[in-house]
């Protein structure tokens, strides 16, 4: 991650550039773009890169009309993928049995399922469910 990401504030910067930009996902490309333009003098940010694929050329065409970090991060997920949930690749296909993660639609309905399931019942009340969870959290969370 590019330490100008974190949240460098120097409101003069007009001019951001960013080389190798397939590489970034439109998120961090997004957090980038928002270091420039913080004061009233127009400003600029300048992708750059050496392999403008026809999928690159869509997503990097993609960035410069839309603004929302939402959508970017939407288009992303649907076009990158999730990468690995429980390893270390940030882009790429996820393998899910029963789901899409770019199902937006879908994770929205099963948010409020859980919710309600969780405002309802007790968890201890469901012996299985709570053996999976707790192998879940014992197995699948990377420790610091």
């Amino acid at each position: 991650t590019p330490v100008v990401e974190v949240g460098i504030d120097i409101p003069d910067a007009t001019i951001m550039i960013v080389e190798g930009a397939e590489r970034f996902g439109l998120a961090s490309l997004h957090q980038l773009r928002g270091r420039v333009g913080r004061s009233d003098k127009q400003s600029y940010c300048l992708l750059y890169s050496e392999n403008l694929t026809e999928k690159t050329t869509k997503r990097l065409n993609y960035f410069c009309k839309n603004n929302l970090g939402v959508k970017l991060a939407e288009f992303d997920l649907a076009n990158r993928g999730a990468g690995n949930i429980f390893g270390t690749e940030q882009h790429g296909f996820v393998n899910l049995k029963i789901a899409n993660l770019a199902d937006f639609e879908l994770i929205s309905r099963t948010k409020t399922a859980v919710e309600y399931f969780v405002g309802k019942y007790n968890i201890k009340d469901w012996e299985g469910l709570e053996k999976a969870v707790q192998k879940y959290k014992g197995e699948r969370i990377s420790r610091d």
